[in-house]
């Protein structure tokens, strides 16, 4: 589980400004900007924070989301 505390600093990395790209919480398994709509999954209670993860599931529903997202 990603903790408030940590869901308060991280930042999408596509939008990497200091206000813009924050990331909301939804199922318990998947991080999703508020910006640009990319979306990125937790694994083993890990965020994977990487560009290319996001694009993948940009053009994806929230309610279309797999839970659990697939691992690797």
């Amino acid at each position: 589980m990603v903790s408030t505390e940590l869901l308060e600093i991280l930042r999408c990395p596509h939008c990497v400004r200091e206000k813009d790209g924050l990331l909301t919480l939804h199922k318990e398994s998947w991080l999703i900007c508020q910006d640009c709509g990319r979306k990125y999954p937790i694994v083993d209670d890990i965020p994977v924070m990487l560009i290319e993860e996001g694009d993948k599931w940009v053009n994806t529903a929230q309610d279309a989301l797999p839970v659990p997202p697939p691992a690797k």
